[in-house]
């Protein structure tokens, strides 16, 4: 059997696929097939001259399935299963990798669900792949058809057939192969696609052209995610913030459930008494909990180019989120090339996210400007900078913005993406000069969000990732 995968691509997720420019496709699938298109399902695989493949994760037309090809070790139906199939077994699973033309060298015909299943992806994946495309060119066919229908029932099919995880990257890739952006305009469509974080930015992207009768349906997917991530995030971050603020509010006459024992022991070690193996606490250290007055200010400045959109609306949900607490006062600030104040919607984080705007320059230095010009309690302030730092406005005024700012008290944070994507392309010469400032550029991801502004309330050393 042949290891090269010619006409026919897979849709991926959750995947990392070094191929020399080739494409790339599988379902959680990392392949290295020397020269030859990438395709499985939950797979890791190597074909590298030798027949050898590793699908380790759940194969959806045959059950679990752990499958060495030329090692001869399948396991399927069950947890620990361990089986060598039959050879029409082993070629359908080939079959399925492969995506089928005359490069796959099977030979295997599919019928039933498998059949179906491989028609939703062709239709997507599917046409004449030469060699200049699999280096790198886009201009192929697909099978999906004009007509909103057509798309509707191969979106149906895809979420009949594959994991929600699967159906949302299949998704992306036909709003990007295919030029569906358009058909997400048609009330229709919404009601069909597995809504996610990227699609919400898609939608957002979309906003200004989008119909009056379709701006509903895209309101409640954007609510549903937007729920969603709230029900994830909020209790955690409400938590962690509250704690630091206590922590940032130490008082000398603490009440007794307000004490803070560490300490108090630390400062008064001098006085212990050893005949009593007792230390005399002269001086009590706790946290001020009782009062609800504003005890810190956070400025979110948001870039909002095409490139954020993920971290729009993370943003978004987490600024409402902190406009929920009464101890921090929270401003929201979007900005490309003009600066637009969303505070008075924090409320609601879908009326933040319809007000914003995806795509177009930016101008870091206005926003900078502007948010600097709204703070009354340097000391008490915290700025979050949240942009690849690709400045298109008056960079060394970006920079003495940011000094000004550090040098008057204010706990400047400069986060590249907020997001589950990892660190964007951005801008290392900004990153650097901010670095020597004193406020390191890093990707955070939401689920350390919190433990970020927790450190900045207490002024403490950021947890920056380890990026090595």
């Amino acid at each position: 059997m042949t290891a090269t995968a010619g006409g026919a691509e897979r849709a991926e997720t959750g995947a990392h696929a070094p191929a020399d420019g080739e494409e790339r496709a599988g379902f959680g699938v990392r392949a290295v097939m020397d020269g030859a298109e990438r395709a499985g399902f939950g797979a890791q695989g190597v074909l590298d001259g030798e027949e050898r493949a590793v699908l380790d994760g759940e194969e959806r037309a045959g059950g679990p399935v752990n499958v060495t090809a030329g090692g001869e070790r399948f396991a399927g139906g069950g947890a620990g299963a361990v089986a060598a199939p039959d050879g029409d077994e082993r070629l359908r699973r080939w079959r399925l990798v492969l995506g089928g033309g005359a490069a796959d060298g099977t030979g295997h015909t599919l019928t039933g669900t498998d059949a179906a299943m491989d028609g939703a992806l062709s239709a997507l994946y599917g046409g004449s792949v030469g060699d200049a495309d699999r280096r790198g060119r886009r201009d192929r066919s697909a099978g999906l058809g004009g007509s909103a229908p057509s798309v509707a029932r191969w979106l149906g099919d895809i979420r009949a057939y594959f994991p929600s995880s699967v159906v949302q990257v299949m998704q992306r890739d036909a709003i990007d192969r295919l030029g569906l952006s358009a058909l997400l305009t048609e009330p229709e469509m919404l009601e069909a696609v597995e809504a996610d974080v990227h699609l919400v930015g898609t939608l957002l992207s979309l906003n200004k052209a989008m119909p009056e009768t379709t701006r509903e349906t895209a309101r409640a997917v954007v609510r549903k995610v937007v729920d969603d991530l709230e029900k994830r995030l909020a209790t955690r971050t409400r938590a962690t913030l509250t704690g630091a603020l206590d922590r940032s509010a130490r008082v000398s006459r603490p009440r007794h459930r307000d004490i803070d024992w560490d300490r108090t022991i630390r400062a008064n070690l001098k006085n212990y008494l050893p005949e009593y193996r007792t230390v005399v606490p002269e001086r009590l250290i706790g946290y001020g909990r009782a009062s609800q007055a504003v005890k810190k200010e956070v400025v979110l400045c948001i870039d909002q180019s095409g490139s954020m959109a993920a971290s729009v609306v993370y943003a978004s949900v987490f600024g409402a989120v902190l406009a929920s607490m009464r101890s921090i006062a929270t401003r929201l600030v979007v900005f490309d090339t003009a600066v637009v104040d969303l505070t008075d919607q924090l409320d609601d984080p879908v009326d933040v996210l319809f007000g914003t705007q995806l795509g177009g320059g930016t101008d870091i230095n206005r926003a900078l400007a502007y948010c600097q010009s709204q703070i009354t309690r340097p000391a008490d302030t915290v700025v979050v900078l949240i942009s690849d730092l690709y400045e298109g406005g008056i960079r060394d005024e970006m920079l003495k913005r940011v000094a000004a700012m550090k040098a008057a008290g204010v706990q400047f944070v400069a986060l590249l993406a907020l997001s589950d994507e990892g660190a964007p392309a951005y801008d290392r010469e900004h990153a650097a000069a901010l670095a020597a400032l004193g406020a390191p550029a890093f990707a955070c991801t939401p689920d350390l969000f919190p433990e970020v502004m927790a450190a900045a309330l207490e002024k403490r050393p950021l947890p920056v990732p380890d990026v090595a």
